[in-house]
């Protein structure tokens, strides 16, 4: 039996747009406790999108990306006497949002030699666009709870 919830900790919004969204990328890209480095990394990577689309805000690019991102559905795993069954669910607001800014800020990583900067504009760029490896991963989730929806009686 688990004993209590986890109590959620309020996010102090970033300095430069004052968005909870960003403070949250911001922690998500950082590593080893280095702020002020994930803070150049991210504001970076924003200076670069409004000068790749200049007829928008940085801000505006980065929401619509996270939105295009933002999985539906997912498969869990449930253990039914003895077998093992990929069991399709909906995905709770607060989880849609961190997986897409771990899938996001994950393949940006993966783009190899550019500066983190660049990659994260690049990501984000094409999430705006609805294209590149973070859309791919929301897709493959989605095709995986589709093909499972079978086993979708055993959700509890």
């Amino acid at each position: 039996m688990r004993r209590r919830r986890a109590v959620k900790r309020e996010l102090t919004p970033d300095v430069k747009y004052n968005s909870e969204l960003v403070a949250r990328l911001i922690n998500t890209i950082m590593c080893d406790g280095k702020k002020s480095t994930a803070q150049r990394i991210v504001y970076g990577a924003f200076e670069l999108i409004k000068s790749k689309k200049s007829d928008m805000e940085p801000l505006e690019v980065f929401m619509q990306a996270l939105e295009n991102v933002k999985p539906k559905l997912e498969v869990k795993r449930r253990r039914v006497g003895g077998a093992t069954y990929q069991v399709p669910v909906e995905v709770s607001t607060e989880r849609q949002v961190a997986l897409a800014m771990r899938w996001i800020t994950t393949y940006s990583r993966g783009r190899k030699g550019k500066t983190m900067m660049e990659s994260l504009a690049g990501e984000l760029l094409d999430a705006f666009d609805n294209t590149g490896s973070s859309i791919k991963k929301k897709e493959d989730t989605f095709k995986m709870a589709q093909a499972n929806k079978a086993f979708a009686h055993y959700r509890w």
